[in-house]
């Protein structure tokens, strides 16, 4: 088979292919009678990862998500792993433990060979091997442009569900795995990645999030979600604004992939970079530089960002340790009460 890219056949990239934060918010709000379902513990009101319903009878909550995207990455196996990763991180951002998945895909067959979809099925399926979760079948449709995905179902126990709405004042927040994704993905279809970035990109974006779980069983840990398409100021303000708080970030503590301020430098960032600052600009005060683009860089398959009681913190640094997640052994910000502005940038 000829050397196939596959972002040449798509006009997005991974979650940088997400609506627009301005324009989602209008398609989602509701127009005429809502129907209330007392089983549903959480809906899309808070914008959180996944849809949670309540087992009766159990002590488990059912968690739902759904997620798929166009190409990141060129190879088809391994843009399969980074969808299927990103896809299970919904579960695991909710303290919950993936089930099943179904896939879905996009495909355009009358300019792609089928051998490339057997990849990217393959690739998906490697990572619901890795936790150890059946691909149980899927839906499928010739498409213009490629894209693929899982829809999964997972469990959590009622004590253990996080949400992303539970931040409270003076806790610190963490994230997971450092940010760039989206830079380094935009400076590969310049052809002006290198092989070590694209490399540690890809080793980012199919790294699972299941440390997830754990986090399910800390009560210090108050507010959890995953860091994707509207990059980390975008997720961190729907952590702020559901609390009813604001949060203060400290620039030079933030983990950074190494070396895409070379790229940054030469205004090699996603596109939607820019949708996302100016979606949340109003909202964000101490940025006057090149930050925004880092902070806003729409990632794939992003880390968790974790809102942790200051008491628990020793607890949470063993573990990060034990998890060998060396970019969470230094608190990014802190979650304030709230101000006029939901995030301080210190610079």
């Amino acid at each position: 088979m000829a050397e196939i890219k596959l972002t040449e056949f798509s006009h997005g990239s991974g979650c940088g292919c997400k609506i627009a934060p301005a324009v989602l918010e209008k398609i989602l709000q509701s127009k005429g009678s809502k129907k209330h379902f007392k089983d549903l513990v959480v809906g899309y009101e808070t914008k959180d990862d996944a849809a949670v319903y309540e087992m009766k009878g159990s002590d488990q909550y059912l968690i739902s998500t759904v997620d798929f995207f166009t190409p990141i990455v060129n190879d088809p196996f391994d843009f399969g792993r980074i969808a299927a990763t990103n896809a299970l991180s919904d579960v695991y951002a909710m303290g919950g433990s993936p089930l099943l998945a179904t896939a879905i895909l996009g495909f355009p067959v009358e300019k792609l060979p089928v051998e490339v979809a057997q990849e990217i099925i393959a690739g998906g399926r490697s990572i619901c091997d890795e936790a150890n979760i059946p691909l149980a079948g899927g839906h499928s449709i010739d498409s213009p442009e490629p894209f693929f995905g899982l829809s999964v179902n997972g469990m959590v126990h009622k004590n253990h569900l996080k949400k992303n709405n539970g931040a409270r004042p003076d806790d610190l927040l963490f994230l997971t795995k450092p940010l760039g994704t989206g830079i380094i993905s935009a400076a590969m279809k310049k052809g002006k990645a290198t092989k070590e970035h694209i490399s540690a990109a890809v080793n980012l974006m199919t790294t699972l999030n299941r440390v997830g779980v754990k986090f399910g069983e800390m009560p210090g840990v108050h507010a959890l979600t995953d860091v994707t398409g509207f990059g980390l100021l975008g997720h961190l303000i729907e952590m702020a604004e559901g609390s009813n708080c604001s949060a203060a970030l400290n620039y030079k503590d933030i983990p950074l992939i190494p070396g895409i301020e070379n790229y940054m430098q030469q205004f090699i960032f996603p596109d939607n970079t820019y949708r996302n600052w100016n979606a949340y600009e109003k909202k964000v005060i101490g940025i006057n530089g090149p930050e925004f683009i880092s902070l806003c860089d729409p990632q794939t398959s992003g880390g968790l960002l974790v809102s942790l009681s200051v008491d628990s913190k020793e607890d949470f640094f063993a573990l990060m340790r034990e998890e060998k997640i060396q970019c969470a052994l230094q608190p990014i910000g802190t979650i304030t009460n709230k101000k006029e502005f939901v995030i301080s940038v210190v610079v």
